[in-house]
């Protein structure tokens, strides 16, 4: 600015030093013409060369000024980009600030990387009812009362059997286009150290997950050999919860699936795009599984009888926030088990068949869950309210999260399964006629705080069963379970 006022000084003064001669030399014009031609020409031409050169420097006055414009222009630009680059710099430095540290890694084989994940989980419970699949982390819905479950009762204790641990394999290399890495996971449900005073505070590991991996990362192909969750499991979209992770919320209640044996072949459909949502196929065969008849612990059951596998397709999609999935499953089950050596209870051979559709929005501040499913025969893959025979059952469930802050936020949650109740009761037998469950509902509210590697929690669990002990009274039963909750995240 202070340039372009100078400038505009300059310009004036030469203007008027101009005018200043021109006006004399005009006014002598006319007098000197007759007396003294000669005088008046040059005159003329000494104006003329002098107005030529003010013209000229006029000139050079205004290149000088667009020269000192264009710079200033040029440095409130630099300006503007250093501001841009600043922000941009200290906006990455806050995101790696906020980022975890790297996960800890240590070398096996030549080449291959090994990291150790896991968490720590411990639960504070108070219950009014004895649950299955057990009390405490696992509960899921409450147990009819018979000699050896009471039906009333408090309970309560401290739980740390979901601590999970697993060590991630990566970097072996298998042909030229693929590499290999796999998983071994463990938590602690396998059971209590005996019977006595202190089994309850020795829990015995369980293995969970054990399977390797072979990627083409050029195809987006991978193929999963091992024990796994299959393809009914909600794996991208568990209910969130910080009692109930090993056992879901909903488990048993509209949330299906188990581990298997098996193998599964994952497909990237849209490998080489770049934007919009990922589309993948998954296709898996798993090891055929039922509740008998015969050696549940020898492969002797009716579900290893013969080259049966359970089978299933599943396709995902998923983009930023959000993700949505399609599942379908088949197998049959031989009832009279391997070699045909038990009679029948029913019929000879059941099918098993369920399809199943899922999704998880993320607009926000919320986080919304859902999921719905509807088959026969499915209790092996905790379906059926766990009753193993030719049942048909629908259920699902629904979860709504909210963080209203960085660190807190609250979550409900509802699930249902509704076994048909004549399949039911037809398949629970006469005499003695078992427990037959009809229908249950859960419902859960909890309230988290997180920061950095840990979380806090309280957490408020309502079970509602429908049953029947002779096939004909319908009964009710409801539980409460609270509990106080931690995780650490390693």
């Amino acid at each position: 600015m202070v340039f372009t006022r100078l400038g505009g000084h300059r310009a004036a003064v030469a203007l008027a030093i101009a005018a200043a001669l021109a006006l004399p030399a005009v006014a002598q014009a006319e007098p000197q013409s007759k007396s003294k031609p000669k005088t008046t020409a040059t005159h003329e031409q000494q104006l003329e060369s002098r107005v030529s050169q003010l013209e000229q420097e006029l000139a050079e006055l205004k290149d000088m000024l667009r020269q000192q414009q264009t710079q200033q222009q040029q440095q409130q630009q630099q300006v503007v980009q250093a501001q841009q680059q600043a922000a941009e710099a200290n906006a990455t430095a806050q995101k790696v600030a906020a980022a975890p540290p790297p996960k800890e890694s240590f070398s096996s084989a030549p080449g291959v990387s090994v990291a150790l994940h896991g968490f720590i989980s411990a639960s504070a419970f108070n219950q009014s009812k004895n649950f299955s699949f057990g009390n405490g982390q696992n509960a899921e819905y409450p147990i009819p009362k018979t000699s050896a479950a009471p039906a009333s009762g408090s309970l309560s204790g401290v739980d740390i059997r979901n601590t999970r641990f697993w060590l991630d394999f990566k970097g072996a290399k298998f042909t030229d286009n693929w590499t290999g890495g796999g998983r071994i996971e463990m938590d602690f449900f396998g059971g209590f150290n005996g019977t006595g005073p202190y089994s309850e505070q020795q829990p015995v590991p369980r293995l969970r997950q054990a399977y390797m991996d072979l990627t083409n990362p050029e195809t987006g192909s991978t193929v999963r050999i091992g024990q796994q969750w299959e393809l009914l499991f909600p794996l991208d979209m568990v209910s969130t919860s910080l009692s109930h992770i090993a056992f879901p919320l909903g488990f048993g209640t509209g949330l299906i699936g188990w581990r298997f044996p098996g193998v599964v072949w994952m497909q990237d459909l849209n490998h080489s795009s770049t934007s919009g949502p990922k589309w993948r196929l998954d296709l898996g065969a798993f090891e055929g599984n039922w509740n008998g008849p015969g050696d549940n612990l020898n492969y002797l059951t009716a579900g290893n009888a013969g080259f049966r596998p359970q089978v299933e397709a599943r396709l995902h999609v998923q983009d930023k926030d959000w993700l949505a999935f399609f599942v379908v499953h088949y197998s049959q089950v031989n009832l009279k088990g391997v070699g045909d050596t038990v009679p029948t209870p029913i019929k000879d051979k059941l099918d098993s068949m369920v399809w199943e559709l899922g999704g998880n929005w993320r607009p926000g501040p919320w986080n919304l869950k859902a999921l719905v499913y509807a088959g026969k025969g499915i209790g092996q893959v905790f379906g059926d309210l766990s009753q193993f025979g030719d049942i048909k059952d629908k259920g699902g469930y629904l979860q709504v999260g909210y963080n209203f802050t960085k660190n807190w936020s609250v979550n409900a949650f509802y699930a249902q399964s509704n076994p048909d109740d004549k399949d039911v009761i037809r398949w629970a037998g006469k005499a003695p006629f078992a427990n037959a469950r009809l229908r249950n509902r859960q419902s859960a509210l909890s309230l988290q705080y997180a920061a950095g590697a840990y979380e806090l929690g309280a957490e408020w669990i309502y079970d509602k069963l429908d049953y029947t002990t002779n096939g004909t009274d319908r009964k009710k039963l409801n539980g409460n379970q609270v509990s106080l909750n931690a995780l650490y995240k390693f």
